[in-house]
């Protein structure tokens, strides 16, 4: 096992960006500090090595990076209707950059910030772990909050992602990372060709600016239903209701690659599972690629959309005494 560090530029305000390769196992994984996001992910095949995660060729691409390729989203991650909230009797209003929603906590949530970080070793595995204070009325939520994910490799082919947050003050709090994957490797073409199966029995009904309803459906006897492993003829940016208790670490989702004999396993703690097919992308990727639909899928590991609106949805508020933490792991075969 091992950890590279590099320099790889400076912001405006001499910041460092940073670019962290960490091997273990047969694979290595790359992270920077800008936005805490995935740069790259090689994986061996059959048919050789990829790297399996859309991105860009120079890390200062996630300096604006729209798609939100391989970032950690925070403070609420997804929607939220109308771009405000209620909590204990005071409206809290956020920035509308989806229609009238706000989507990813606005332009100015974690994706963009730059964090703290420092590699280190643990069990099996080694690690990056990245911090980010963020003040009371950061992009509108309440409370000043310390953010600390970490990101890691292990021994066993598998990443692990760790997400804690403490808060001084009542506030909805949702991490997840929205990396974009292609087992095939990124820029070989549709994801279509993947075989998906969800550990999901039910989704999140929305309307068509993906807003929840308040309903939760039954999968059987629809196009959402992934519980048995197959190929996906339909566009998806739906929030799936991992079966199985929250809170605990379970299995969540799997996709197998055939033309590479790639496959993917994850696991989380979290209620939900935002599954994403690419349904936007349009742009230029890594090594001269070009991404278009359906070149990536995501599986952001989540609490629902629009939470903090919906009573009956499993509670995301943390609060002094009460910290946030969710963990999912992605385990690769090959």
């Amino acid at each position: 096992m091992k950890v590279e560090k590099k320099i790889n530029g400076y912001l405006s305000n001499g910041k460092k960006i940073k670019l962290y390769t960490l091997s273990a196992g047969d694979l290595k994984f790359s992270i920077t500090n800008i936005g805490a996001a995935w740069t790259s992910l090689i994986v061996p095949s059959k048919n050789g090595k990829d790297d399996i995660l859309l991105g860009y060729t120079s890390v200062d691409g996630f300096l604006n990076n729209v798609p939100y390729f391989g970032v950690t989203v925070g403070r609420f991650a997804n929607r939220i209707k109308n771009a405000s909230f209620d909590l204990y009797g005071k409206t809290y209003n956020l920035e509308a950059n989806d229609g009238k929603n706000s989507l990813h906590s606005g332009s100015m949530g974690f994706a963009k910030h730059h964090w703290k970080s420092e590699a280190y070793e643990e069990n099996e595995g080694v690690f990056v772990r990245f911090e980010l204070e963020s003040p009371d009325g950061d992009c509108g939520f309440p409370g000043n909050m310390k953010a600390v994910v970490s990101y890691g490799l292990t021994k066993s082919n598998e990443i692990i992602a760790d997400y804690r947050a403490k808060v001084d003050k009542p506030c909805p709090v949702n991490f997840t990372n929205h990396a974009y994957f292609n087992l095939e490797g990124q820029g070989k073409g549709s994801v279509l060709s993947h075989e998906f199966l969800l550990h999901c029995s039910s989704y999140v009904e929305v309307d068509k600016r993906c807003i929840p309803t308040g309903k939760i459906l039954p999968v059987q006897g629809t196009g959402f239903d992934l519980l048995k492993r197959r190929k996906i003829n339909k566009d998806y940016d739906h929030c799936f209701v991992v079966d199985g208790e929250s809170d605990k670490l379970r299995p969540c989702a799997e996709v197998y690659e055939p033309k590479t004999g790639r496959g993917m396993k994850v696991f989380t703690t979290q209620p939900g599972v935002q599954f994403y097919t690419g349904n936007h992308l349009n742009l230029p990727g890594k090594n001269g690629s070009r991404y278009v639909k359906h070149s990536g899928f995501c599986l952001e590991t989540q609490h629902f959309p629009d939470t903090p609106n919906q009573e009956s949805f499993p509670s995301c508020i943390a609060s002094a005494g009460k910290d946030y933490h969710e963990k999912a792991v992605f385990a690769f075969s090959f």
